[in-house]
């Protein structure tokens, strides 16, 4: 092999290096190109900062309904959007008042998601709500259901909005299969399962976020 072969060589091995080296970076940023974005929540507080008019920023917390009111737009919900989503509002709205406004907005506090097992259960309480979970393994996560315990008759409790809570009846007695969804539920943030003594009388499919206090002690779980 000539000088002029073994130049080529090396040449092109230099080249390619960089090629191989940059792969898990373009493969990183469709990772982060498809990572869930947080979606907000009854709770969490945000601030809206505008930087040419500062005298209209404020810090807000959504309230049980989804909205905030805001300075020159008024009420808007929020709750299910990302921040990304919440900066096109305010800029689609806040346009009629100012004239190319430049807006940043920031997540400042949030709840961190959880659940709520109570009734006959070794263990009832809250719970941090980490990812996919059913009715099923909340009631494991909380230590079983007691000899007491209905198994065939499980009340999940879920929010629509700040007045009214949503009720699903389980049987889970003899379920094997977590996966199995016909018996079982894919649980939300903020579910609050109930394994009663008895069987629930008359209970509507749904009701008022004040009476859950029949069901749950709010000085016990922290109801929101």
């Amino acid at each position: 092999m000539n000088t002029r072969s073994r130049l080529t060589i090396a040449l092109l091995s230099l080249f390619a290096i960089p090629a191989v080296a940059q792969a898990p970076t373009a493969q990183a940023a469709r990772t982060l190109s498809t990572r869930t974005q947080y979606s907000l929540r009854p709770g969490d507080v945000i601030a809206i900062d505008y930087r040419f008019t500062p005298e209209f920023n404020q810090t807000v917390t959504v309230r049980p309904d989804g909205f905030v009111d805001l300075t020159l737009i008024g009420e808007a919900h929020v709750a299910g959007l990302t921040i990304a989503q919440v900066h096109d509002l305010v800029i689609d709205r806040v346009t009629t008042h100012l004239k190319d406004p430049e807006v940043n907005i920031s997540l400042k506090e949030f709840e961190k998601p959880y659940l709520v097992v109570a009734g006959e259960v070794e263990h009832p309480g809250r719970f941090d709500f980490y990812e996919k979970t059913t009715a099923l393994q909340a009631v494991l996560l909380a230590g079983g259901i007691k000899a007491s315990g209905q198994q065939s008759d499980i009340y999940v409790f879920r929010r629509v909005d700040g007045n009214l809570a949503e009720v699903h009846h389980l049987n889970l007695k003899n379920v094997k299969h977590t996966n199995d969804l016909e018996r079982d539920l894919v649980l939300q943030p903020g579910d609050m399962i109930l394994v009663p003594r008895n069987k629930l009388e008359n209970i509507s499919r749904f009701v008022k976020i004040l009476n859950l206090g029949i069901y749950f002690d709010p000085l016990t779980y922290a109801l929101p």
